[in-house]
């Protein structure tokens, strides 16, 4: 009944007003904060030391361990975009994808699968086995992205760093990194909260978490708990059903332990176990004629089931830090689909990929507070640590062909393939940071990479018709990354960066590839980066540029595998070089009212002499794949105070992509769009209510789509972004 209630009201003239509306107040309340900001500059006397006097209202500062150690935002030669635990609650994000809309040039690819979201920077990405933007969760990357798109609890903060990181993370940061960390548990009082989602499509959630003291002052504990489910926003027009649904249960619980006022140590487990409906996958052409509607034989489904433990531990001395972080991570998922997207009962799939992965890191730095004084007016901070890891992946991709389509009395199932991968690496880094003057500031880093891969790779037919395959590889790759930076404070509040460094991804193998392609080279990229970080009247205004180039070599491209349908490989195609230009703005003109905005601009294209390995077509000045334009975000956030226990507050949002291509040979786009988000409710001592609506207007965008000539009539076959969303969210806090 309820879902049936929400679905009528969006249909609604009164609604869409009333949607209309607050986007007006909300522009309004922007343009009017603005004018504000400009007057309370100017009407603002100078103090005796010439700053104007402009009272305690301020964006916070902001602390990041973008560079592993802690660091004031404002301050790092680095463009990033950090994602507080107070927006993303306020925004109501649940996935690191709907987080990205705040950084500029970040753009994720996902399907409807959990285990499918690859994030773009600047025109860089890769495939899930081997990505170009890895995701960390408190310190541990996730070296394959079927583990990095996770149901986020108890989050303190997201940070998006964009620009190489090899330098400091290795090999997998060639174009940035995520970095995830979770709230710390509490060592002196006791809180918690519970929310209740539901809306449209049976949406139903529970989330609950709680901190407080074991020990007060030593031993805290902390836990997150939650259960979510929805129907599918896809029909299957040939049983009726809803095709994309989905459904989990996740848990984080911590420890944290404090001996001593300089060590502590903490625990954190997580695990999460995913039962979702089947990709909504269809041909290109039908899915923007008659969006949300497929028409197939065969339902499948994808699971996943993920378990992680962390264990950080860190020593903050007079003079020296010394941390760890240790990783184990366990992930298996299992999904079947209907290969040929159509009614007929002509392919499936049964895949199933498992991975294990263990991670240890060690490092030593000066302590924040007592820099190397190495004479007057020349300070040091300095770190270096080591990495190592070890991971063990195994798949077996079962492809059953049906009679009708094999011409035989029977079926024939393809495994393509059976694979193993082992892979163990180890780094070792240092950066060294020099305060001249309290002025000016130069970085130099460095990071030495070494790991070995092996596979074992086996293709074959049951029955069978004809002779397997078996692929064993071993392969060895060696990287230094080295990293420059300075960074000169004109004034206090305003510095000007300017930085380079080398970028590494390395190679390896694929589990699944034509004949030929099994193995795959390293790439390998050089970033120039200029920019200002500034901020005006008594920090008011955060207002930051940066500016970019990317040049990079054997560009790891993931392409379709023209021999097997819906299987993808690693092939290094080219060159290709990324210019552009990003602009973020933070403000708090007076009490209760946030502005924020963010802009990018990407011009992205492959060097003369890349060629597809699919198809081997020249694709030289081509677009980059999966690489909009521009990205623009602006909104919102108004908080005012309707008696001491209470409080309403708005947030408004609106997302704009340009337009991207799809493959390599640019054959396939999707145009310019943008998304409206919309929030609202009353926030009381304990209790609070809101009404949300996503995709306010219902826009249809295809943000991911692949070549798929053997059995699309257009020859790709996509995805649908999220329709409109609406609900209602109701909870306790203490």
């Amino acid at each position: 009944m309820f879902r049936v209630k929400l679905e009528r009201l969006v249909r609604y003239p009164l609604l869409q007003k009333s949607v209309l509306g607050l986007v007006g107040v909300c522009l309004c309340v922007t343009l009017g904060s603005m004018t504000a900001l400009a007057q309370s500059v100017s009407q603002s006397g100078p103090s005796q030391t010439g700053q104007p006097v402009l009272g305690p209202i301020q964006v916070p500062t902001v602390i990041v361990t973008a560079q592993k150690e802690p660091a004031d935002a404002q301050k790092l030669p680095v463009s990033l975009t950090a994602v507080s635990k107070d927006t993303l609650a306020s925004a109501g994000i649940i996935f690191v994808s709907d987080a990205a809309i705040y950084a500029p040039n970040t753009f994720f690819s996902e399907l409807t699968a959990r285990k499918i979201s690859n994030p773009r920077f600047r025109g860089i990405g890769s495939s899930p086995a081997n990505p170009g933007i890895t995701t960390y969760f408190d310190g541990v990357p996730q070296l394959n992205t079927n583990s990095s798109s996770i149901e986020l609890m108890d989050v303190e903060q997201i940070e998006f760093v964009r620009g190489p990181q090899s330098a400091l993370f290795g090999r997998n940061n060639l174009g940035g990194l995520v970095n995830i960390t979770s709230s710390r548990p509490s060592l002196m009082t006791w809180t918690g909260t519970l929310a209740i989602p539901v809306g449209n499509n049976a949406a139903r959630d529970v989330r609950g978490s709680f901190s407080g003291p074991l020990i007060a002052g030593r031993l805290g504990v902390g836990g997150a708990l939650m259960y979510g489910r929805r129907d599918g926003f896809t029909r299957n027009d040939v049983t009726g059903h809803d095709l994309d649904s989905r459904s989990a249960v996740s848990g984080k619980a911590q420890l944290l332990w404090t001996p001593a006022a300089i060590w502590e140590a903490r625990l954190i487990v997580t695990g999460e176990r995913a039962r979702d409906g089947d990709y909504a996958l269809n041909d290109l052409a039908a899915l923007r004629q008659n969006p949300f509607h497929v028409m197939r034989d065969f339902e499948g489904h994808t699971d996943r089931d993920i378990t992680a433990t962390t264990i950080l531990t860190r020593r903050e001395g007079r003079r020296l830090a010394f941390s760890t972080a240790t990783g184990l991570l366990r992930w298996k998922t299992q999904d079947a689909t209907d290969l040929d997207y159509s009614p007929l009962p002509l392919l499936t799939r049964d895949n199933t990929e498992r991975d294990f992965q263990f991670t240890q890191e060690v490092r030593l730095a000066s302590a924040a507070s007592a820099p190397v004084a190495l004479s007057n007016g020349v300070a040091l901070k300095w770190q270096t640590g080591a990495f190592l890891f070890t991971q063990n992946y195994e798949q077996d991709a079962v492809n059953n062909l049906l009679p009708l389509l094999v011409s035989l009395p029977f079926a024939v199932s393809q495994h393509s393939p059976q694979s193993t991968l082992d892979d163990v690496g180890i780094g070792i880094y240092g950066q060294g940071t020099g305060t001249f003057r309290d002025r000016l500031d130069v970085s130099v880093g460095a990071r030495v990479d070494h790991e070995n891969k092996q596979a074992v790779l086996n293709t074959f037919s049951s029955p069978a018709l004809v002779p397997g395959t078996v692929v064993n590889g071993d392969r060895s790759f060696s990287n230094v990354s080295p990293q420059l930076a300075a960074a000169f404070r004109v004034q206090p509040e305003k510095t000007i960066y300017a930085s380079a460094g080398r970028g590494f991804k390395a190679g390896g193998f694929n589990p699944a590839s034509p004949a030929g392609s099994e193995a795959y080279g390293e790439e390998h990229a050089w970033h120039l980066e200029g920019g200002v970080k500034t901020s005006w009247a008594g920090n008011r205004l955060i207002a930051n540029l940066a500016a970019f180039s990317i040049d990079w070599d054997d560009l790891q491209l993931n392409l379709p595998n023209p021999v097997v349908p819906g299987q993808f490989y690693i092939a290094n195609i080219g060159g290709a070089r990324s210019n552009g230009v990003e602009l973020e703005l933070n403000a708090r003109p007076y009490s209760g009212v946030d502005l924020f905005g963010a802009f990018g601009y990407t011009r992205a294209r492959f060097k003369d002499g890349s060629s597809s390995s699919a198809s081997g077509v020249d694709v030289s000045g081509n677009k980059l794949p999966s690489t909009p334009d521009y990205t623009a975000t602006f909104g919102a956030q108004v908080s005012r105070a309707l008696r001491p226990a209470a409080t309403l507050r708005g947030r408004a949002e609106v997302v704009f992509y340009g337009g991207f291509q799809y493959d390599e040979a640019n054959t396939a786009a999707q145009e310019a769009y943008s998304l409206a988000n919309f929030t609202g409710g009353v926030h009381g001592k304990y209790l609070f209510a809101e009404a949300w609506v996503r995709n306010a207007f219902d826009t249809r965008y295809v943000p991911i789509a692949f070549p798929y000539p053997n059995f699309a009539p257009s020859g790709f076959i996509g995805e649908l972004g999220r329709p409109r969303t609406i609900g209602v969210t109701g909870g306790v806090t203490f």
